[in-house]
């Protein structure tokens, strides 16, 4: 696996070249700003009547629609949403593409299952950074930056790679480290990942504790603590040391009893469910679920919102978050 770092990245390979971001929101907005700030020209393609327009102008940066957007670039980077993109490609982005124009994304998902198909004189790349669009801005802001993942799809003009690794640079992920790969490893364990551990399988596991304790009599608010606010705790602990640095910072109790009951609760029939569901991600069946569920207007996704929302742990984390003070108000 190759990984790379600043002193094997140059922004030579985009300075002098247009480039576009199309989409403001997490991701878009930290690749646009961090890449203005790298020095480079930029500006960002939205619909006209995007409530985002307003918000990018006031940081600084030149405003487009879509189409005028690709037109003018050089460089286009895809970072909307995975259901709008194909539909936004052939009727916006496709027509205005010139030959030798580099085509990038920020997660490979249309791209890996033939949603979108870029003609093959272009370069096609992906640059993904490992963490949500405000840290991305955050740490660059502050001097550093976030892991990257770059993959090259098409290399039409034989520097796809360097423009992927100066991207990179420019939105400070080669201070923290990109790794290369392509873009069907990127998009089946980013599918994988959010579907089996984190969204899916952690929520299901907060709620299925949560009922346990609540159903064998125990208030609501314990139930809430020790099946939800306290998982931050042990999450921190995994992302700065892994599950050796959890176990090491826990008591020989949490320890003990994590290693012997955690298996009954995790157990080799929940494995053979993630073998399934990282099948449907590999053989495309999943893609085609979310692109129909998409198109007939997410009617199981809106009854599953709701499920969600009204699930008993969401009431009373409402109360309990209103006690800390420390928590962020948005």
């Amino acid at each position: 696996m190759n990984v790379y770092y600043e002193q094997d990245a140059d922004l030579k390979h985009l300075q002098g070249k247009n480039i576009a971001v199309l989409g403001y929101g997490s991701q878009g907005h930290a690749h646009a700003l961090n890449l203005m700030e790298s020095g480079l020209n930029v500006c960002v393609g939205l619909r006209p009547d995007s409530s985002s327009c307003k918000k990018a102008r006031e940081a600084g940066l030149e405003v487009n629609t879509v189409a005028d957007a690709v037109k003018w670039a050089d460089i286009v980077m895809v970072l909307l949403p995975d259901q709008y993109q194909k539909t936004i490609y052939d009727n916006e982005i496709a027509p205005n593409l010139a030959e030798g124009n580099t085509l990038a994304f920020g997660h490979g998902f249309n791209i890996h299952y033939n949603q979108i198909v870029p003609p093959e004189t272009v370069n096609v790349i992906m640059i993904a950074p490992k963490s949500p669009g405000h840290l991305v801005r955050r740490t660059y802001t502050e001097g550093n930056g976030v892991p990257c993942l770059i993959a090259v799809h098409q290399d039409y003009t034989g520097t796809a790679k360097e423009q992927a690794l100066a991207w990179a640079k420019g939105i400070g992920g080669t201070k923290a480290g990109v790794i290369e790969t392509n873009f069907k490893d990127e998009t089946e364990t980013d599918l994988f990942g959010e579907q089996a551990v984190l969204c899916g399988g952690s929520a299901e596991l907060i709620k299925a504790g949560f009922e346990t304790l609540v159903e064998a009599g125990y208030p609501e608010e314990l139930a809430y603590f020790e099946c939800l606010h306290e998982l931050k705790l042990i999450v921190d602990l995994y992302y700065e040391g892994g599950l050796s640095r959890m176990n090491y910072s826990v008591s020989d109790t949490a320890e003990y009893g994590g290693m012997t009951r955690g298996p009954r609760v995790v157990t080799s029939a929940a494995k053979a469910e993630m073998k399934k569901i990282l099948q449907e991600v590999q053989d495309g069946s999943f893609a085609q679920e979310f692109i129909d569920e998409c198109n007939a207007g997410y009617p199981n996704l809106k009854k599953l919102r709701t499920s969600n929302t009204e699930h008993p742990i969401e009431k009373v984390g409402e109360k309990l978050r209103g006690m800390m003070s420390w928590l962020i108000k948005k």
